[in-house]
């Protein structure tokens, strides 16, 4: 069963529709807004699956991470307290280059000091608030935090400015022939406030169309599967429908 999202989703489809003419007849010809989302996952959880994720292939990346989480000895990724204590040559012969290795051990001591927060207090906290804390560690830039906040946390007002996939959805769906900017795109979003993380996944949902494949993951967690190759948070990055 699909997890509960955290916004009222027929809200966030008629005032997309009402504000976006164009973005009303995508979403009218594509199946409906849903996420990858697994509530159980911590913060530290998804982090440390997207650090495994980056710059390789996503089959790769998943024999590397089982053998990770195969040094806990559970079926879960090793506790950050696991982790601070292995020895790096212990990560090392599990797959992990040595500046995932520093980035692994990174999250762990952060998540110990307090810096990377729980699930429970995460959902407290603001998405400004969360990309603050997460970006400090090691590794970890501002797109997977974002891919977690969408895909992993639901939160409603998400824009992936820097992500490919949007940015070419956005080329499609508005007949664009150039690369939006940051800045353009990021102004361009501001009708669809506040519910510009549905407009980002339609953009996906376009691309896709358009004959192109969109995976990612920060799974960032399963979070939406990331081009594997680039971005690893949702694993970051099973095929999306």
């Amino acid at each position: 069963m699909p997890p509960q999202l955290p916004f009222d989703l027929a809200a966030a489809m008629s005032h997309l529709s009402t504000k976006d003419e164009k973005l009303a007849l995508l979403i009218a010809e594509t199946h409906q807004f849903g996420t990858d989302a697994h509530a159980a996952e911590s913060p530290y959880e998804a982090l440390m699956e997207a650090i495994a994720y980056q710059s390789i292939s996503g089959k790769a990346a998943a024999t590397i991470y089982s053998r990770v989480k195969a040094l806990s000895g559970t079926d879960r990724p090793p506790t950050p307290e696991q982790v601070v204590k292995l020895r790096k040559q212990t990560l090392r012969k599990a797959g992990l280059s040595g500046a995932k290795v520093v980035a692994m051990k990174d999250l762990a001591a952060k998540t110990i000091s307090g810096i990377v927060p729980t699930r429970e207090q995460a959902i407290r906290m603001s998405d400004e608030e969360l990309i603050e804390r997460l970006v400090s560690v090691r590794g970890i830039g501002v797109w997977t935090v974002e891919m977690f906040l969408i895909f992993n946390l639901g939160r409603p007002d998400v824009l992936p400015i820097h992500d490919l996939g949007v940015k070419k959805g956005w080329c499609v769906t508005y007949g664009k022939k150039h690369m939006p900017k940051p800045k353009e795109l990021l102004a361009f979003g501001e009708q669809w406030r506040p519910y510009r993380t549905v407009a980002s996944w339609y953009m996906w949902r376009a691309f896709e169309r358009a004959g192109h494949a969109v995976t990612r993951k920060i799974r960032p967690a399963k979070l939406i599967k990331r081009h594997k190759s680039k971005i690893a948070l949702v694993k970051s990055h099973k095929r999306r429908k």
